[in-house]
Order: C-alpha cells, then structure tokens, then sequence
C-alpha cells in the first residue's frame, strides 16, 4: 500500500530578487509541513510549476495542466502533477518588489482590501500572475491527479461551499494498493467519487496512450531509431510547444524498452533555468520546450526529435547501430501492420469491407507488444549464459556475454554489443537474474514462445495474430475492470477562467490539514499491513539458444567429411602413425578455420586426456601443439565460441618428458594468442569454473560430478542446471536454522577462494614465457602489467570497455625493457584476484593471503621452466628444408648468405582481380639473400600438396622504395615475431618473417647492408659502376680507376676556361644545385638504371690526360657530333656541324657548339639547334629568363609540315615585386619590358622567321584546311580524333565572338570535370589582351593560325609578353607536379602489390584503390597535351614545351609528341635515339628522381620516366603495327631503369656523365666478354640470340601520325605492375631464366618421359611466354636443336632469318587445307627490316606461313588502303578470319576466261598485298572465296587480245593476260583505265616482292 499523494504544495509568482522582468516562483504553502520519514520533500519545485520561467501575462489565460518528474538521489521517481491558473496582480505588486509578497497573500486571504476584484476586466494595463497547485507522488496516477487538482480549483473558482482543508487533508491521507490488480473507489469529501485500478503486475510499465501518441507524432523509422539510441546509450531530446505531450513522448519511449530499465538522467520536462544540463557528458532522456529549440541547435552530439514537426535530427558525428537484420525489417513491417492497416489492402481491386481500427489504447499495446516480441527474439536463451557465482548469502549472478554473442551468431554486431555493455542490461541481470522470483508476461514469453516466435516469422498474419494477444494481455494488466470505471468529479463551468475570480486563492489553515494527517496516520498504525505476499517461483530457462540468422561459416562449411579428417589426424597422432597424420596435417590445419573443427578437436582432445594419454612422445606432442595454435590463432580476445575455454583444461595436461624430473607442458608452446592476456576471458572463465564448483556442493552426491571437469560445457540432459538448483536453495534459505545458513556461506566462500588460487597458477602457466627474461608476448601486450581489466563484469560502467582499448603504451608497461616479465605477470594476476574475489564476495583475509600467494606462485613456475627451457634446447633441431642457392649474374657476390624466413602472401594474386586458379604457392619457407645487385628470395611452398615447385622472388636493390617492420603469425605456427615487408619500384614485394634460427642482430644486419646498398654514400658505389671495375665498395671513392682522376682533371680544365659559368666553380664534381634544389635526391628506391649510351666512343689517344686545354677542346667537338643527337639532327636536316661553322645561309637553323664545355647549361647537351640567325653570344643572354638556364632549342623538325618541336624550362619569375607587378598590370607583358625579355622576344622572332613558311609575318596559313581535316565533330577517318581541352574559363570563352567550331576544347576525358589540374584551361580565350587596349583576342578562334605556340604553365607565362604582330601564342594549361606523380605511383604500388590478402573478394576494391592512386589519370594528361602537340605540328605551327624546369614533364611530352609524330623513333634504333636525346643528353635527373643515393634518399622515388613507359604503352596497345619492339622491350626498359644493374640510366646529364668518365670509354676496354655495360648494348647482344625484342606485328603505314585515345576508360593497366613470374622470378635478367631452349626440362623435376613435353602451367607462377613459347622462337628453336643434330655450328637467329628471306620463300605456302595464316609486311626507311608474323590456331595445331615481302608502295595504293589496315583498334586484326573481306589493297569487277573450253564470266575481284593472293567472288558481297591466284606463281602482265566470247561492248585495250608458272590468265576490265589501274597494282605487288 502506499499514499496516494505525498505533499501538497502551493506556488506563486514572486519577483526576482535582482529585481529583473522576470519573476521567480515562491513556494506560499505546503502540506504537511514535516516532510515524511520515508519520503523527504523534493527540492526545486518552484523551477519546474513553470519550466520556462515565472512571468506575468496581460490576459488571463485558460487553466494548464502537466505531470513533471522529479528523480531523487535514490533514483526514486517523484510525479509532480501541476495546475496552473492566472490571477490578477495588485498594483502594490507590480510596483514594489521590496514587499514581501506572502504577507499580501495573508491579508487577501483573511478578507483585506481586494485589489481589482470588484473592477471590470480591467484597464489595459492590467497584468496577470500564475500560481499553481502541485501535488507529489510516487506514483503515476495522473488522470487521478488531474481530476483531484481540478476539483481543488473548481471549488475555489465556483465558490462552493466545501473546506478546501477537508479536501487536501483527505487527499494526503488516502492510501492505495500498488499492484495486484485490485480497484479501490475514494472521495475527496467535495460529493466526489473517483476508482483507481492498479495494475496486475508491478513490473510491467503503464504507458496508457503515450507509445500510440509517439509513433503518431515521428513515425515508424523515426522511433526505431531513437528506441536504438536509447538502448546504445545515446543523448535524446525531444522538443514539443506542449508539456503533456513532452512527459507522455518520454513516458512512451520507456516503456518500449521493457524489459530494461532506465538508469540515466531522465527529465520529461526541463526547466529553462537548466538547460545547462543539455551538456552533461552522460546519456540523457530529456524533454524541453520548444521555444528552447535553438540552445538545442547548437549541441553536437544530442538526438533532437521534434514532436510538433515529426522530425528527428542525428548530428553527422553520432551513428546510432541498427537493429540485427532480420530482426529491422521484421520489426518495421509488422509496425507497420499496426499502425496502418489499410496498407496491406491498398493495392487490391476488390478490397473487404473497412475493418475496425484498433482504439488509441490498444494500439498502444500492440506497438508495445511489438517490442516485447523484439526483446524476447534478441535475449532468447540469455539465462543459459548466467553464471551463478554465489548462491547464499545474496545470489551473486554474473552474464557470459562473450558465449551469447558467439552462440546467437551477431559478435561482429554493434548494436547487440553496446547493449550487453550498457548498464540497462547490467540492472536487467541483477535484476532478472535471479532464479527464484516472481515471474512477468516477459519471463513467460522468452521462455516458452521462441519456437512459436521462429515459426510465425515468415507468416505476417500469425505474427499479428501473436502481438494481439499480447496486447490483449497488456491493456488487461493495466485495466483489470474496463467497466467498472465510474468517476464523479466537478468540473467548473464553461469560460469560468474569463470570470472575474470572487477573491485570490485563499490561505490553508495548515493546523486543521495536520490534524486530519495525524488522525489517518494513527489509524494506519493500528491496522494490519494489507500487502499480498509475492508468489515466487523458479524462473524457466527456455530453450537453448539459437543463432538469430543462421549464417554459414563462408568458405568452411561444416561438412561431416571436414570433422572426419580432425578425428582420423588426431587418431593416427596418438596411434603413432606419425605419416599418415603428416599427410593429413595441412588438410587438419585448413579445416580448423572451421568452428565446429574446432570444436571437435577439442573433444577429440579431451578424450584422450580421460583416457590418461595425455603424455606424448616428441613428434606427437608437436603435432598436438600445432593443432591446437591453428585453433588459437582464428580466436577473438572474447573468445566468443569457447575455444579457448575448452582448450585451457588440456593446455594444461597434454606434456613430454624432456629428461628425468622434467616435464614439459602444452602450455608453454601455445602462449602467442591474445586470448590469454584478455581479462574478460579469465573472468568469464573463472566464473564457469565457480558455478560448476557450487553446484557439485549442493547436489546429492549420487548426482555429484567428477570436479575435475571444470571446463565442459553448463549441464547436461539429464542434471539440473546451476540455476534450477540456485532456486531450490533460495527457497529453502530462510527455512534454515542460523548455523546452517552460516556453514553454507562458508562453503561457498571456500570454493571460490580455491578457485581463485587455483586460476592464479593457471594463469602463470600461460603468461610466463619459456624464457623469462624475454619480454616478447608483453611486448605484443603492452598494456598487460597494468591494464584496467575492461571485463563483463556488471560492476565496472560501460566505459571501461574503451578505456582497455586506448589505455597508454608507456604506463602500461614501462619496465618491458628491464625484462621484468614476473612483476608484470604477478600485477596481472593481482589485479585479476582482486575483481573476482570482491565480485564474489571473498573475505578480505582470504584476499590478503591470495596477494601475498601469488608472488610466490609465479616465482615457483619460474624455476620450473628455467629447467623446461635448458632441457628443451639439447632436443635436436626439426628438420628443415635445405636451402635453395640462387642463380647469379656476372660479377654479382653474395653480401650476405641466406637468412632463413617465411616469405608471406601479399594479395597480389588476388588483388589484380580475382584468384587465378592453381593451388597457394605463397606462404613458402626458404631463405632470402642479398647480393651487391639483387635481393632474393628462394624456397619452396609450405603447403606439401603443392609439390616440389621452387618459389623465387627478387628485385634489384636499387629498386627498393620502403621497408617496414611487421609482427606477423605465420601459417607454420610458430610466432615469428621479427618480420620486414620490403616494397620495390618494379612492383616485386617481400613480406617475410624471420625464422626462430634467425637471430635478432642477423636480422638487423640484413637491414643495414640493404640500406647499405641501397643508399651508396656515392654514385661510384653503384653496381653497373662497381661491376668489373678494380675498385671495391670498400675503399673511399678517390682511388677508383685511373681514368678517373683523368676525367676530373680534363673536365676541370675544360670548365675553368669556359667564358662564363653558371653558379660557382666546381672543383670536385657536383651537380647542378640552384638554391631552389638543396635537396637534392627523390624517390628512395628506383629509378636507377645504368649508363648511358657506349655507341659513341673516341679514340682512346685523344683522351690523355697530357692534351692541352685546344686540342681537348677539338677531342670535345669530335666526341659531341658522334652523341645520339647530333646523329639525330643530321637525319632530320637540322644541320650539320660543317654548315653551322661555314655558316650556310640557305639552311634555317644550325648546330651551335655554344654549350660544349656545359658553360651556359649544364644540364644541356653539348650541341645544340638554335636558328640561324641567332649569335652565339646572344644565347647565354636568352639563357637567363629560363629556369635552369635551359633556354628554347629545336629537338625535331616535322618532315611534311617543316613545322619544329622546342623545349625549354619554364621562365624564372622576376621576384615577388615583379608578381605584384604581373597582376595588377594591364596586360602581363608590359611590366616586363626589361632587356633579358626583350632578348627572349628576339630569340622567338628568330624561330619564327625560321619556319620557311612564316617568313614574312603574314600568316596567311588559314584555320579553315587544319578544322575540317582534324577538328570536325564528325571525321570520316578513324585515326583524326578531336581533341579537345576543356577549361575552367569556359564562360570566358562563351563571350567571345568568333567563329564556332574552329578549335574544340581538349576535354578532360577521365573523371567528369572533378579537376582542377585539368589540362588545359583551353585554347579558346586564353590569348593575351592586345597592347593597346583592344579587345582581348579570341586565341586560337582567329582564323589565322600562330606560327609558334608556347605550351607552359599557367602560373609562368604572366610574364611573356604577347608577340604584337600575333606570330607566336600562349597556351597555359595545369600540369601535375613530380611530387604529385610520386604520391599517386606510391598509391599504384599500393593498389598493384597490396602487401596483405584483399578484404573482399573481386577485383572492385583493386579498382578503387587504382582510381585513387590517379596514375592513369596522369598518364591520361600526358597522352592529352602530347596528341595537342602533334595536331599543332601537323598543321604546320611550331611548338615550344616549356614546363616546369624542363626536364620532367617536359620530356616526356616532347619524346611522346615525336614518337607520335616520327614512325622513325617507333622502331628499335629510333626509341634508343629518342631516350638517348631526349632523356640522357637534355638531362633528365635519373640520379635525383631516382634517390641513387644516400643524399636522395629523403625525398624519396619519383618515376617520371616509367610513366613515360606507361604511356608508350597504351598507344602500342592501340597501334600495334606500328611499334617494331614489343612491349616486354618497354617492360625491359622499365626494369632496368630502376636497377642499377646497367649504366645508361645513371647520373643527370652528360655533364655529370663526363665529369665521371661514364660517357666516353674507350673501344678496347669494352670489347672484352665482360659483363655489358650499356642497356642499349644488351639489348643488341640479346638480340642476336633470341627474338623476344621484336615485335612480329610490325607493319608501319608510312609517315603514319599516331592519335591516340587518351580518356581514362581507353587506357589499360600495364600488366608490368600486375605480373609476375615466381618460377624464376622478374624475367629481365635474361641470363638468370631458364633460357628459352627446352623450358620444361630444367623447370620439371623428372616428371615423366622427356619425350612428352607435357606440363602444367600456372598462373603466377609460369612465364607463359616462356612454357609455351611463338612460333617464330619455336621454330628457331627447332633450327637450333636440328643444328646439333646435324652437328652444324650454331649460327645466329638473324642470319637464318635472312637467308630464308632470300630464299624465295616456298615454304611458307598455304596448304591445301586452308589453314588460315598471314604475314604482316612491313618496310623501314633505314637499313633495318623486320618481318611481322600473324599465328592463328587451326584445327591441326599452329602453321605458320612466312611470306617475307616489303611493302614500299603503300602510297600508290587505292584511298581505301588506310582505313582497311585499321578500321579501329579495338577490333584489330579480327581481320583474319576465313572470309577475308578486310585485306582489300585494291577490288572491283573484271571479266575472266574460264578454263579450257568455259566461257568468260564477270567476276568480283579482290587484290591482297598482305596475303599476296588474286582472289575472286561470285559477286561483291559474296563472303566464300571462288578461287585464287598466288601472285608468288606469276612471271608476268601483259597486254591481252579478245578471245570468243569476250564481252562486245570493251575496248580492245581493257584486255590483259596475268601469266603464271601454271597456265595463263585471261582478263578483261570495263574500260581502259580501270584495266591500267588493274596491272599497275599487280605490278607493284610482285616489285614489293
């Protein structure tokens, strides 16, 4: 029973003591006085009558009614129903806020003078004040309270005649049951009559309408999420212009979660005084006004739902979980159900009838009973997770939360986990844990409506039929009588607020309330309690629990077959059959991914251990220990499914005998898992060993178990669970007489204080390692000494789960270093003890001696294993593989000897999109070794099923970009804690761990020596220059080979003497360093490649050290007109030496040798092209406006437009004065008007007027012949492509008015305008303003077309003045920075070469992480501004390239615009010429970009000239025919950059090259067979052997323009980055491979008769080129194996190739059979030809067809020649089907003679260069060839004459006779040119032969 009130109070408005506007409520009167024994009188009443705030109002508003709540320290609730009312203010009131306000009241109240009372509404200045009468309670009766309240002010307002001290007194003294459903009628005294109804069951919430009201104010989605956030402890708000509404929102979001309670701030109704409370750092339910809405605005991490607007608003940095699917969806449709009906039946045609809908009240307990469904769904089986830990005195009930994640399947679910964590769960399991109890409608539904629940799920209708029911329960809960209700309260009459009231609130006599109190208190006292005794009983437990989804375990489903395998291994292990169970171990080791494998082997384990053989031999005991690893591995910390546990028993049994008295346990091999050092799993653990213990202690001891058995599971079928006997005993407790309670709490306190002794050793066996002064595993556990045990324990707060994750490294263990591994261990242990045994209520002396135990316990286990450990070392060493010695090149030494290690997967397979079949070659054993080139990786896969496949992985030193240390576990079990992850630039990575053998200082030596080798001090200590040279790395630099000082000396005397030099005088050599440059040196390892270019050499007398500084000037020039590119200038009639000396006029630009002693630009070649008319000494002027002093040079002349290509750096800026200046002036170029630009305007009038075509200034070269040709929207020929760039100054653009479609826009094609690095900002509208003021040009829209146009960077043209007879034009476009290509080509390696297994299977995350690197987005903008380039050039306007310092992207540009443009630098001589002028001689910075050594090694790898690798790449894949190398030649180049093993790519410039004596060797010196020293020269060498440079497509068109697709969807992964090769690692050293002769022969272990040549080949792993090798090397392969036969000399490939050229070729016929075969043909216009090849399989295996014939005439041939050879190259060489309707050269109708005796027929003829065949059709579009003739056969075309027959109507002259070796061919043609057109191109097919 309880009162139904507690106080009755009495609150006005009084004003505020600073005398503010704002009043403050006065309490007047309170009833009773004396606040109550059991219920102190609640502070702050006053705040919360008027929650936002007390003011006076100038009308006199209705009366309000509101319950607020109150929580008191005790996290009691108190209910404060408030009714206020409005009253005028006297005068005095108003006037004088000094008076005490309460002696007014007095006066008003004893009939004192009145006020305004008897005036009429009042003047307008009449205020009014509210007053409210409150009552408290501590319980919710609210319409109780409404009704009592309103009869108190009825009374007062219609003046009837009752004592309101009679009502109040009446109202404090009326007594009412709390529960149990019984009703109980009172009065009030005023004729009043009420019946209150309380509810069945105390625990069930009332919620009346307030959960209906929620969901139709928010809406399903709305209140599901902030049910969630309630439950995961989040901070919501709700925001409502109505307090009732606020307190019935809050009322009804509690009670939806039922069964859990509350136990954070809740405050329906917050006052405006304390909105501060809004940033508290705790959880809150709160409601406030929504006037108050924009102080909740500003909070960051509160959920504001808005009850008048239906919105609820999440901050972005609050995720609130969802619920587990299936359960989310499950609950919104059946919501929906509810709350709508009619949705379900909105779509029929013929819909029933309307049905009832539910009234307000029951829809509230249907939504409510949703809900309960929900809990009862997600906590099934909870009580199967309770640990009874204690039973007497008071249960002691802790919740296995690991094991219920684990067993309902959701431990990755976040939702679940906050919930178990909360603290409304811990209450719910204090609360419900306890077996014996009285039970609610939640205890019945969890336990025994779960299968009703599982079956009902995919039955909508049944599922509705179940929350029905429940509903009905609940409303019967909270109406036990529905009709009985009859209630008989006044009311006051309509508008009576309106009314003048007859006088203020009267005064209460607070004597006569009191006194009637009193009485009823006294009464009460003498009266019996009427409390019902609770009926307890023993709570049902349910069924066990089910997983909520069933999820199969991905891959390892638990197949029987699986279990079958665990179950044989371990019998053949214990049997002895030691072989058996070796074959079956890695089958074991996979299946135990598995849970249920690992479940059984713990079972299979565990019997053996009851059948005492735990002790084992030596191969047992470490099979046993592997198994048991492989289980560990897989386990979380929680140890959510309870291996651990299970395993932690026999860890403990399992041993071998080391020697007598020494034993050696399983536990000390399986300690490397976290498991061990997660407290939560001790406890948990520690708990179910306690409940088994204090079960056996109660039950009979027929029933009694075995104690030993600790760790199996909870029960059994036929026992009774802890549980049931927990309840057994609390209701027998108080039937016990004293002592026996006494002796039973002292035997429980005996077991857990033996069990905690007994987990102190256990605890100590797996944390204390073999080797106690190692402090390994609490180095892997940092925190473990001191970690603040974040357990599942109920007592710590829902923080403590965080604060374990974050705790700090340092404090947690800060004496690892000083290997104090026992001290860590003992506070480990301490802290643990002392969680338990306060939990469970051990006494504080039992807890002391634990303390004071432990130390020793540690220290005894300590000197047990020092003995284990002694022991453990005299066994003799497991066997291991012996180790795999590497093949060398010459001149490579082994550094260091092979470290044995476990090379690791690194997702490579998988990351280039999807495994590739074969079996897991990767994780293998072997041993890496670093030699002075390369480091190395040889061995054999771990996995047995594989074979006996040898695994190699290598990469050069140089290549190395990063190297990273790695704590890996790796699949052989054992920990290897020291693990390196070595990544290179040519996309090789080593992820290896070290094996136990290998010591610590042997691993660090490794990383010394490779970065050693790596970052030489100087560039002499790299390999290609340490490679065959006298000196070794050892020795100090100086004392290299003679020649060297040699070279110093000469070059020192040459720069001495030069006129002018750069920056200061360098004694020793240096590089070229301005200030902008100090640091020099870029990306770590990479891009380091060799030497350069050896084809030019001097003879060997002109480099004495004696010369004089003339001659050696003379030796000089000699020595610079043989580079590359002065052979390169002569070709393209740039001018000779000669004629730049004897100056001849007639040629526009010459050769200056102004820069052979590298005076003006050191990173120049020493020879360069300037224009005629330029004098020698104006260049070192022009120099100086260009950054690095690179200044504009001619690098190539187009041979049909005449047009040139220039390349500068980019121009200096003029300091921040002349910034300023540039971009406030009116044009860019008038504040530059200085003499060095005067100069640099000089030099381009010069260019300009070289161009024969705009000698005069003129410019009459239109626009209109270059749109139409290559800029139409619509291009008749494949290979014109628009190209447009498109720009940021769009709109800009869009004023101009001017010509459209003159120039496109070059368009970005990658990502849709995202960038602002977009190339290009556009031709259109990017001209300078004219001098004098006119309107800005429109650029490249005027119709005449600029001579030169200068490419640079936006930011650097500002100051080049514009030319003012428009010669010359500007065009700024964004161009990526080198840093930017380092980045992204860090991300490419990344994406390419992950370095750990893919997350999630398929190629999509290999994509993402490809498109973030942006490399082809890069390549993209390369292959854009270059195809500008050539469309410039090809429509006869010169170029000048001038970005950033002109020797990155410059240079790729320049050298992809002439390979473009030039089908010269597309063969192999050509692409040599091209990297060696432009890459070499221009001074590309190798050394730096590749950090060649220790200097650069800071800023890291940059590979700029592999993206121009890339780059050549995709157009070769795009034109095929066109490259006579193949792509492994670029992969080559691409290599061998990077590795230092050549020396072509070393060093900056030819400078440098000089300074070092690189460049100039002498001929003697290098013809010897030592090891090459120039790529370029390998290349040669390699040549001559095998094949593999040259590409068999090669069919060039002649001065064929390349216009490559360049959008980001046309571009192709270079399949360098992706591939590789394990079977012999990279395949570009090419002596290393197996060579080509007879690969399967070496690579197959004597598998099967040699003469079957059959072998499997297997991605990553084969090289397919060279498993199943073309044709052409086959078949040279076949001359080579013939030659020994015949024991003939072997003779060189090309030789042969030649003669069977010369020979005429008869053999290569098509057969018979019509197989088809093709030859591409092909003709280069220098010395060299190389014949393509087409190989087509048929269906009697490949046939090659060699018809070797050149093709000079491909211009004579009909217009219909170009578009055949390529209609598009995507579909290339589909042409080589069996209609062979592509390969037309020339078609059209001839009549032909039959043979003899058959008349003539008009025929369809088609004549084919390619197959070099005269074939005939039916008609045109007949696809079956008729006929052909080989033109091979024919010996010649002549004039014919008419035969009988032939047709009338032709021209004697239209006959022609084709003759061949086998009869004559007679033809006619319509008329007679066509017949002429006919023999002249069977007469150039058979002159091309």
């Amino acid at each position: 029973m309880a009162r139904l009130a507690d106080y009755f109070v009495l609150v006005a408005f009084g004003p505020h003591p600073r005398g503010s506007a704002e009043g403050q409520g006065q309490i007047l009167q309170r009833f009773p006085e004396k606040d109550w024994e059991d219920n102190p009188f609640p502070q702050g009443i006053e705040l919360f009558c008027q929650p936002s705030g007390w003011q006076l109002c100038p009308e006199r508003n209705p009366p309000t009614f509101f319950v607020a709540v109150l929580t008191d320290i005790n996290s009691e609730r108190h209910y404060c129903a408030c009714l206020t009312f409005w009253e005028p203010v006297e005068p005095t009131q108003e006037g004088l806020c000094t008076e005490d306000t309460a002696e007014r009241e007095e006066e008003a109240g004893e009939g004192g003078p009145v006020g305004l009372s008897t005036a009429a509404p009042g003047p307008p200045g009449q205020l009014f004040a509210p007053k409210t009468l409150v009552l408290v309670s501590r319980l919710d009766h609210a319409e109780v309270f409404r009704n009592s309240l309103g009869l108190i002010y009825t009374i007062h307002v219609e003046g009837l005649n009752v004592g309101l001290e009679n009502v109040v007194g009446n109202l404090l003294t009326c007594i009412i049951p709390l529960a149990g459903g019984s009703q109980r009628t009172i009065s009030l005294g005023a004729g009043d009559r009420q019946v209150i109804q309380t509810p069945l069951t105390d625990s069930l919430p009332i919620s009346r309408c307030s959960v209906a009201l929620l969901f139709r104010q928010l809406g399903i989605t709305n209140v599901l999420s902030l049910f969630c956030a309630a439950l995961t402890e989040h901070k919501v708000l709700f925001l409502s212009r109505s307090y009732q509404r606020l307190s019935d929102a809050c009322r009804g979001l509690l009670a939806l979660l039922f069964p859990l309670r509350y136990s954070f701030t809740y405050v329906p109704i917050l006052p405006a005084q304390l909105l501060e409370v809004l940033s508290t750092p705790t959880p809150f339910i709160i409601g406030v006004n929504a006037a108050f809405q924009a102080e909740a605005q500003e909070l960051l991490d509160v959920i504001v739902a808005d009850l008048d607007g239906g919105t609820v608003t999440v901050p972005e940095c609050v995720h609130i979980p969802p619920l587990p699917e299936p359960l989310q969806s499950q609950t919104h449709s059946i919501l929906s159900m509810v709350l709508d009906p009619e949705l379900e039946l909105a779509d029929l045609a013929f819909p029933p009838p309307t049905t009832s809908t539910s009234s307000l009240k029951m829809q509230d307990k249907e939504l409510r009973a949703v809900f309960l469904r929900l809990f009862a769904q997600l906590l099934q089986g909870y009580r199967w997770c309770l640990h009874m830990v204690r039973i007497h005195p008071e249960p002691v009930i802790r919740f296995h939360k690991a094991a219920f994640l684990g067993q309902r399947g959701l431990v990755e679910d976040d939702f679940l986990m906050k919930v178990l964590e909360g603290m409304a769960f811990a209450g719910f399991v204090s609360e419900r844990g306890v077996p014996y109890r009285p039970t609610d409608l939640f205890d019945e539904l969890v336990a025994h409506e779960v299968a009703r629940m599982r079956a009902d799920d995919s039955h909508p209708q049944r599922v509705l039929r179940h929350v029905k029911e429940l509903a009905e329960q609940l409303y019967k809960n909270e109406n036990p009588y529905p009709a009985v209700a009859m209630h008989k309260v006044q009311r006051p009459g309509e508008a009576s607020h309106l009314r003048r009231a007859p006088r203020p609130f009267p005064r209460l006599d607070e004597g006569m309330v009191q006194w009637i109190v009193d009485q009823a208190t006294a009464k009460m006292q003498g009266a019996p309690p009427a409390v019902k005794a609770e009926k307890k009983t023993t709570v049902p437990s349910g069924p066990p629990m089910t997983a909520i989804l069933e999820r199969s375990s991905g891959l390892h489903g638990n197949s029987a077959r699986r279990l079958e395998v665990v179950r044989n291994c371990i019998s053949y292990v214990f049997e002895g059959k030691m072989l058996e169970a070796k074959k079956l171990l890695p089958a074991v080791l996979r299946a135990l991914k598995g849970r249920a494998a690992r479940r059984c082997l713990a079972q299979e384990l565990h019997l053996h251990v009851q059948q005492n053989r735990a002790v084992l031999d030596h191969q047992q005991f470490d099979f046993v220990v592997r198994m048991m690893n492989c289980c560990l591995q897989d386990c979380t910390s929680l140890d959510e499914h309870g291996i651990a546990a299970a395993l932690l028993p026999l860890v403990t049994a399992f041993c071998r005998k080391l020697s007598p008295g020494v034993t050696q346990f399983a536990y000390s091999c399986v300690q490397e898992h976290v498991v061990w050092s997660t407290p939560q799993f001790w406890e948990a653990m520690f708990y179910g060993d306690v409940q088994t213990h204090i079960r056996a202690l109660y039950l009979e001891p027929a029933e009694d178990r075995d104690p030993s058995q600790v760790g199996e599971a909870l029960t059994q079928e036929d026992e009774r669970s802890a549980l049931d006997v927990a309840s057994e005993q609390r209701r027998l407790w108080p039937t016990l007489s004293r002592e026996k309670q006494q002796e039973l709490v002292q035997k429980e306190e005996s077991t857990v204080f033996s069990q905690a002794i007994h987990y102190a050793s256990r605890m100590s066996y797996l944390l204390l390692p073999l080797d106690s002064t190692k402090s390994r595993l609490l180095r892997e556990r940092a925190g473990l000494g001191d970690l603040e045990s974040a357990s599942n324990s109920l007592l710590t707060s829902s923080m403590a789960g965080s604060v374990a994750e974050s705790y700090d490294t340092e404090s947690g263990f800060e004496d690892a270093e000083t290997c104090d591994v026992p001290g860590a261990v003992v506070r480990f242990i301490n802290r643990f003890v002392d969680k338990v045994c306060t939990e469970s209520g051990v006494t504080s002396d039992h807890l002391k001696g634990l303390h004071v135990m432990v130390p020793d316990i540690v220290q005894m286990h300590i000197e047990t294993l020092e003995a284990v450990q002694r022991e453990s070392k005299r066994l003799p060493p497991i066997q291991k593989p012996k180790l795999l010695r590497p093949r060398l090149l010459p001149g490579e030494e082994c550094v260091l000897d092979g470290l044995r290690v476990y090379l690791l997967p690194d997702g490579r397979e998988e990351g280039a999109g999807g495994s590739r079949g074969g079996p897991a070659l990767l994780p293998a054993e072997g041993a890496v070794f670093l030699t002075t080139y390369r480091v190395i990786f040889t061995g054999m896969p771990t996995d047995p099923l594989v074979g006996e496949q040898v695994v190699v992985r290598s990469f050069p030193v140089a290549a190395l970009t990063k190297e990273e240390r790695i704590n890996i576990q790796t699949p052989s079990d054992q920990y290897l804690p020291d693990g390196l992850q070595l990544r290179s630039c040519t996309f090789q990575l080593l992820k290896m761990v070290f094996d136990e053998e290998v010591g610590p200082d042997s691993a660090e030596l490794f990383r010394k020596q490779l970065h050693k080798l790596r970052y030489p001090p100087d560039i002499r200590g790299t390999f290609a220059l340490t490679l065959g040279s006298a000196h070794t790395p050892g020795r100090p630099p100086r004392a290299t080979k003679d020649k060297g000082p040699s070279f110093r000396t000469l070059s020192r005397n040459l720069m001495k003497n030069a006129k002018r030099t750069i920056g200061r005088q360098y004694v020793t050599r240096k590089k070229y360093s301005p200030p902008s440059w100090e640091h020099r040196g870029q990306p770590p390892p990479g891009d380091q490649e060799d030497e350069i270019s050896v084809s030019e050499e001097l003879e060997p007398s002109t480099l004495t050290p004696s010369l004089a500084l003339k001659p050696s000037d003379r030796m000089t020039m000699s020595s610079l007109v043989e580079r590359a590119c002065c052979r390169d200038y002569q070709r393209l009639g740039l001018g000779t030496l000669s004629s730049s000396l004897s100056r001849a006029k007639s040629e526009p630009f010459r050769i200056s040798p102004v820069n052979r002693m590298y005076a003006i630009c050191r990173s120049y070649p020493g020879l360069l092209i300037v224009p005629q008319s330029v004098q020698d000494n104006a260049l070192q002027r022009v120099s100086r406006c260009y950054r690095q002093n690179r200044f504009p040079v001619v690098c190539w002349r187009s041979g049909r437009s005449k047009a040139v290509l220039l390349r500068s750096g980019g121009l200096h800026g003029k300091g921040v004065v002349g910034l300023f200046k540039a971009q406030n002036a009116p044009s860019p170029g008038q504040s530059q008007a200085d003499s060095s630009s005067l100069e640099q305007e000089k030099y381009l009038q010069a260019v300009v007027s070289s161009m024969p075509r705009y000698a005069d200034a003129s410019g009459r070269n239109t626009l209109s012949g270059f749109s139409s040709a290559h800029m139409g929207s619509h291009v008749p020929s494949p290979r014109a492509r628009v190209t447009t760039l498109s720009n940021p100054m769009a709109a800009l653009a869009s004023r101009r008015t001017a010509p459209r479609g003159k120039w496109g826009s070059v368009r970005a094609g990658g990502r849709s305008g995202g960038l602002s690095t977009d190339v290009g900002t556009r031709l259109a509208g990017v001209g300078p303003p004219q001098a004098n003021g006119a309107p800005p040009d429109p650029g490249f829209l005027r119709p005449q077309r600029a001579a030169l146009y200068i490419i640079g960077d936006k930011a650097q043209l500002k100051g080049v003045r514009p030319d003012p007879l428009q010669q010359w034009e500007l065009v700024p476009i964004e161009v990526f920075e080198t840093r930017q290509v380092k980045g992204s080509f860090k991300k490419l390696l990344k994406a390419c070469v992950p370095g750990y297994p893919a997350t999630e299977p398929g190629s999509a995350s290999f994509l993402c992480s490809l498109e973030d690197s942006e490399w082809l987005i890069q390549i993209h903008k390369l292959l854009q501004v270059s195809v500008l380039v050539v469309e410039l050039l090809d429509s006869g306007s010169s170029v000048l390239v001038s970005l950033e310092d002109g020797w990155d992207i410059t240079t790729q540009v320049v050298s992809l615009v002439q390979l473009l443009s030039d089908p010269f630098y597309r063969t192999l001589e050509g692409f040599r010429l091209l990297v060696e002028k432009e890459w070499l001689s221009f001074g590309h910075r190798f050394s730096h970009r590749g950090a060649h050594t220790l200097a650069g090694q800071s800023s890291g790898f940059t590979p700029v000239f592999l993206q121009f690798l890339d780059c050549v790449h995709q157009v070769h894949l795009q034109f095929p025919m066109e490259f006579e190398f193949s792509p492994f030649y670029l992969k080559f180049l691409g290599y061998h950059h990077a590795s230092h093993r050549f020396r072509t790519f070393l060093l900056d410039s030819d400078y440098e090259r000089i300074e070092l004596g690189l460049l100039y060797e002498e001929k003697g010196e290098r013809r010897g067979q030592a090891a090459c020293r120039s790529v370029w020269e390998y290349v040669e060498r390699l040549s001559k052997r095998t094949p593999v440079f040259y590409n068999y497509l090669y069919a060039p068109e002649d001065a064929e323009v390349l216009r490559p697709y360049s959008n980001v969807s046309n571009l192709k992964v270079w399949d360098f980055y992706t591939e590789e090769t394990l079977a012999e690692g990279p395949p570009y050293d090419w002596e290393l491979a197996q060579g080509p002769p007879e690969p399967p022969e070496e690579e197959r272990p004597d598998g099967g008769a040699p003469q079957s040549r059959r072998r499997v080949v297997w991605p990553c792993y084969d090289s397919c080129p060279r498993a199943q090798p073309d044709a052409i090397s086959q078949l040279l392969e076949e001359l080579q194996r013939l030659e020994t036969e015949l024991g003939r000399p072997p003779e060189r490939w090309k030789d042969a190739w030649d003669r069977v050229k010369a020979a005429q070729r008869l053999e290569g016929r098509q057969d018979e059979r019509g197989t088809p075969s093709s030859l591409l043909v092909s003709s280069v216009p220098h010395h060299r030809r190389s014949l393509g090849v087409y190989l087509q399989e048929g269906p009697v295996g490949s046939t090659l067809s060699l018809s070797l014939d050149s093709d000079q005439s491909s211009g004579s041939s009909a217009s219909g020649s170009r578009q055949a050879a390529r209609r598009s190259t995507s579909t290339l060489y589909s042409q080589f089907q069996t209609a062979e309707s592509e390969n037309r050269s020339y078609e059209g109708t001839l009549y032909k003679k039959g043979a003899f005796m058959k008349p003539w027929k008009a025929r369809w003829f088609v004549l084919d260069k390619t197959k070099h065949q005269l074939r005939y059709y039916d008609h045109r579009v007949d696809t079956e060839c008729k006929g052909f003739i080989d033109l091979a056969e024919v010996e010649a075309v002549a004039p014919g004459t008419p035969t009988l027959g032939a047709p009338k109507s032709v021209d004697e002259k239209a006959f022609f006779d084709v003759k061949t070796t086998r009869r004559v061919y007679n033809f006619c043609a319509q008329d007679v040119p066509s017949a002429q057109q006919w023999v002249d191109q069977i007469q150039s097919c058979l002159s091309d032969a």
